[in-house]
Formats: C-alpha cells, sequence, structure tokens
C-alpha cells in the first residue's frame, strides 16, 4: 500500500490539474462574462483551456492519425494498421496500404521504450510508407499488462525482437531508433548464431547508445553518479488502483516526463505562456505546431521497472553490449558473429541525448562483417529528435537510409528461358 501511494498520489496531482483547467475554461466562458469589459476572464479561460489539454494528454496514447496517403500512381489509398504478432508487452503491426501492389522494401521499424509511445515515430513512418513496407514495434504501457503476465527486461525486450525478425523472414530491413540499437544489433546477433536464415538484410542504427562510454552526455552522467539502489528507490513505484497493472513496479511515465521537462524548463514554460497568449487572442488551433508536438511529447507510458533498471545496470554501467559480452537468455551473445547483414549507423552532429560516438561503436563490434557492407553518417546540425524526424531526417537522412537499403537488396534473378523456343545453336 506505501509503495503505491506516490504513483497515486502523482496521478491525483495530474487529475486535480486537468479540473482545474476544465473548471476555468469553464467559469470564463459563460456568455454573461462577455459583458463585462475585463480581460481577466479571457485571460483564465485560455489558460484553463491549455492546461486542461496539457494535464489530459499525459494518460492518453496518441493515435498514429496515418489513414490515407496519395501515391505515386495519383490514387489515394487507405492505410489499415494490423496486428502482426502480439504479446503481453507488445505487438508487431503493419502499415497495409490498401490497393497498392507489395513493395519491394520490407522495413521493421524498432520504436524506443523509453517513456513515450512508439506514435513518436509517426512522421518516420509516414515518410517511409509512400514506398515501403513498413512494420512497427508497438510497446505497451506497462501500467497496463496484469503482474500475472510475468516480468519484462532487457532480455525479453531483445527475444521479442528475435521473434519479431522471425515472423517477417530473411528480406527484412531493420531500423532501430535510439535506445534500441543497442538489443537490436543483440538481437541479430542472437540469430546468426541461433538460426542464421532468418537474420534480417540490412540493420540501420540511428542515435543509438552502443557504447555510452564513448561520448560523454548528461545522460550518461547521470547514470554514473547514481547507484542502483538509489535508483530503485527514487525512481521505481507501484502502480495504483487505478489500472490494470496494479501492484507492477515500474518506472512511472510521469516521473520520466518531469526529468524530460527539467532538461530544458525555461523552453518549455515559454512555450506554455505563449500558448495561453495565442489562446487568447483566439490565434490557437486544435492542430497548431504547439498542439502537434506537445500532445505527443506529454503523453507518456510507463516502463517495467525491470527493464529501466537493467537497461541502467547492464547497458550504461556494465557495458555489456559496448564490451561484447551481453548475454541473452543464458546465451552470450557475440556481434562478431554477424557476418552477413551489411550495417549502417547514423548520428546527429548535436545530440545531446546519445551524443556522436556511441552508435559507431557497433560498426567496430561488428568485426565479422566485411567494410564494404559498413557504412556510417554524421547529420551535422540534428539533434536527437531530428535525426529521424523532421528536415533533417526528410531531407538527408531517409534518402541516403534508402539507398543504403536498396545496394543490399539483390539484383532480381534472369527470368528463364522460354523452355518452347527452338535452340539455334
Amino acid at each position: 500500500m506505501y509503495e503505491m501511494a506516490p504513483y497515486d498520489v502523482m496521478e491525483s496531482i495530474r487529475n486535480t490539474n486537468q479540473w482545474l483547467g476544465a473548471s476555468a475554461l469553464s467559469f470564463a466562458s459563460y456568455p454573461v462574462f462577455a459583458m463585462v469589459p475585463n480581460p481577466a476572464f479571457q485571460w483564465m479561460a485560455a489558460w484553463g483551456q491549455v492546461t486542461e489539454r496539457t494535464f489530459e494528454r499525459m494518460v492518453a496514447k496518441p493515435d498514429w492519425g496515418i489513414r490515407t496517403f496519395t501515391h505515386e500512381d495519383g490514387r489515394d489509398h487507405l492505410v489499415n494498421i494490423e496486428t502482426i504478432v502480439s504479446r503481453p508487452f507488445g505487438d508487431l503491426i503493419h502499415f497495409n496500404v490498401a490497393g497498392r501492389e507489395e513493395q519491394k522494401r520490407k522495413i521493421l521499424l524498432v520504436a524506443p521504450m523509453s517513456g513515450h509511445y512508439a506514435t513518436l515515430l509517426r512522421s518516420t513512418v509516414k515518410s517511409l510508407i509512400v514506398n515501403c513496407e513498413v512494420y512497427v514495434t508497438d510497446w505497451h504501457n506497462a501500467r497496463d499488462i496484469p503482474v500475472s503476465q510475468g516480468k519484462f527486461d532487457i532480455e525479453d525486450y531483445t527475444l521479442y525482437l528475435v521473434d519479431f525478425m522471425k515472423a517477417l523472414g530473411p528480406d527484412i530491413n531493420v531500423i532501430a531508433v535510439c535506445q534500441p540499437a543497442p538489443l537490436t544489433l543483440a538481437a541479430t546477433a542472437y540469430l546468426a548464431e541461433i538460426e542464421p536464415e532468418a537474420q534480417p538484410r540490412t540493420l540501420t542504427l540511428i542515435g543509438g547508445p552502443v557504447d555510452p562510454d564513448a561520448a560523454a552526455t548528461d545522460v550518461t552522467d547521470f547514470g554514473r553518479r547514481v547507484t542502483m539502489g538509489q535508483l530503485e528507490r527514487l525512481m521505481i513505484q507501484r502502480v495504483g488502483f487505478k489500472y490494470k497493472g496494479v501492484g507492477r513496479k515500474v518506472y512511472p511515465g510521469l516521473l520520466q516526463l518531469a526529468s524530460f521537462m527539467s532538461m530544458n524548463a525555461e523552453r518549455h514554460a515559454k512555450a506554455f505562456t505563449d500558448q495561453i497568449i495565442r489562446a487568447a487572442r483566439d490565434e490557437a488551433s486544435d492542430n497548431d505546431a504547439h498542439n502537434r508536438f506537445y500532445d505527443e511529447y506529454l503523453a507518456v507510458m510507463d516502463m517495467t521497472a525491470e527493464f529501466y533498471l537493467s537497461t541502467v545496470e547492464r547497458i550504461f554501467k556494465g557495458l555489456e553490449v559496448a564490451q561484447n559480452r551481453f548475454v541473452v537468455n543464458g546465451h552470450r551473445v557475440d556481434m562478431g558473429k554477424i557476418t552477413r547483414v551489411a550495417i549502417k549507423t547514423v548520428e546527429g552532429g548535436k545530440d545531446d541525448i546519445s551524443a556522436p560516438g556511441q552508435c559507431v561503436a557497433a560498426l567496430d563490434l561488428c568485426t565479422g562483417v566485411p567494410d564494404h557492407m559498413k557504412a556510417n553518417y554524421i547529420e551535422p546540425n540534428a539533434g536527437h529528435y531530428g535525426i529521424f524526424a523532421g528536415r533533417s531526417w526528410r531531407d538527408n537522412i531517409r534518402p541516403l537510409v534508402l539507398d543504403f537499403i536498396d545496394s543490399n537488396i539483390p539484383a532480381a534473378a534472369p527470368r528463364p528461358a522460354n523452355r518452347n523456343a527452338v535452340s539455334r545453336g
């Protein structure tokens, strides 16, 4: 009961702020106040509108919002999201474009499990779906998973990726975004040893902490400063009574969000102040730039305690992947066993989460891969978010990644000769 109290207290604070915003908006919007020549009511309504939406988004999973798109044939095609593999802690989903021929490029986007939903990759999916078959790992919120489903740590995460790759077949091209880069590399190496025929064709790692010690950031420094005991006492709580996962130990999304916001507190404060001003002037809209960004940014999910703690202990502190001694299900994974998977790393020159040097370390670990099958690219002016979304991704990184994939797709086999043809030899 005591361990659940902090979780329920945070939820109560969030709920109260949502209620205050809704109350202020409703009260200040009474028509009778329009006759009072005082802008206070207009400001109160604006504050209430922004506050209610802000705190409401924190517990709502965003929708993908990808329903149609115009193909190169000039026709609008419906996009259906289909579940290929369903598991307690995450699903493998496919963005199936109705009425379109199956595309040659098959891409598995490995979404991060770092406090946000897989919908964080919405713009990445939209940019790839134009001429690719896109599959995504859709991780579930730990607070909604009953304790009876058991644990989920980085080894379980890796085995999920192994199963997803096996389900899609060897012609898949894997793109891991940020946090899952080291675990995706480990999953590929695990397949190389256990079931080599199921390995993906290419592996692209984008801004991930394969070797956190290669370039220090605030994230790696934090992992070094605190002990595992301190982390467990300060960060881990049990899910409260409101959700299906009641009693499960988690790293709460709201706590993670507070950490995110504190890193750039002044910028976020200014963004919300400016939005209140726009709302008071009736210049804000439901889908303006502020709401598009914060509807996604504020939607956070809980991670299982064992996943969070094992990530810090084994990836950041123990450097198990960086030193090629990661163990999955009792089996020591050897990155050098990867021999026929082309590997590309992408880093952002201004990435303050996974700084340049952390991700490219994967290429040195893969000693069995020939040099001509390795590639690295640094986008000079891109931050952590920009390397998989925004202009840097669209204009520079995406074309390079697709070219890398295309260069490793085998040429179509020549058509067999017509058996009915007359030989003139």
